[in-house]
């Protein structure tokens, strides 16, 4: 099986509360790459940052006071036009979702795309690289942002650096 792992293409990181030029320059690309992938047979999942009203009580809260992503406000909701109907979509509650064993089964390949590359698709990547050392972990940078674009292009370095396959 293969997976495609849309990882917090959420309106905040776009648009809203941390939105940067460069999310919101991928995002059409982000739609064809789901749209391709899902012709492809690929599984789909989508995650989703998540934080409640006690935000910046939180440790991330009070190193990032910017309240982003709270449960069920439009910030929190997936980009219109990504996801459909039946889709999968975990709530994380931290940068890497730490449960994808027992989300993932029979895995031939994992390709991470979305927001944000210096955070959470880092994250994610590297959880699962730790969790699946012999399963191919692709990263297509075209399909990701970062805070910055130089974190952006670190954290691809990073994963490089981790034997993370990072599209040219």
């Amino acid at each position: 099986m293969k997976y495609l792992l849309v990882i917090d293409m959420q309106n905040d990181f776009v648009d809203g509360a941390l939105g940067t030029e460069e999310a919101q320059a991928i995002v059409p690309y982000v739609r064809e790459k789901i749209k391709q992938r899902r012709k492809e047979g690929y599984r789909v999942i989508f995650t989703r940052d998540t934080h409640f009203d006690n935000y910046k009580e939180t440790q991330e809260g009070k190193k990032l006071p910017v309240p982003h992503c709270i449960h069920k406000t439009d910030g929190w909701q997936i980009v219109d036009g990504l996801t459909q109907p039946n889709d999968e979509i975990i709530n994380k509650f931290s940068f890497g979702y730490y449960d994808w064993p027992r989300e993932l089964k029979n895995i031939d390949e994992i390709e991470l795309i979305g927001l944000c590359t210096d955070i959470c698709v880092v994250s994610n990547a590297l959880v699962l690289k730790t969790n699946f050392p012999e399963v191919p972990i692709k990263v297509d940078p075209k399909a990701c942002a970062g805070v910055t674009p130089d974190s952006h292009k670190a954290a691809l370095l990073t994963m490089k650096m981790c034997q993370i396959e990072v599209e040219e």
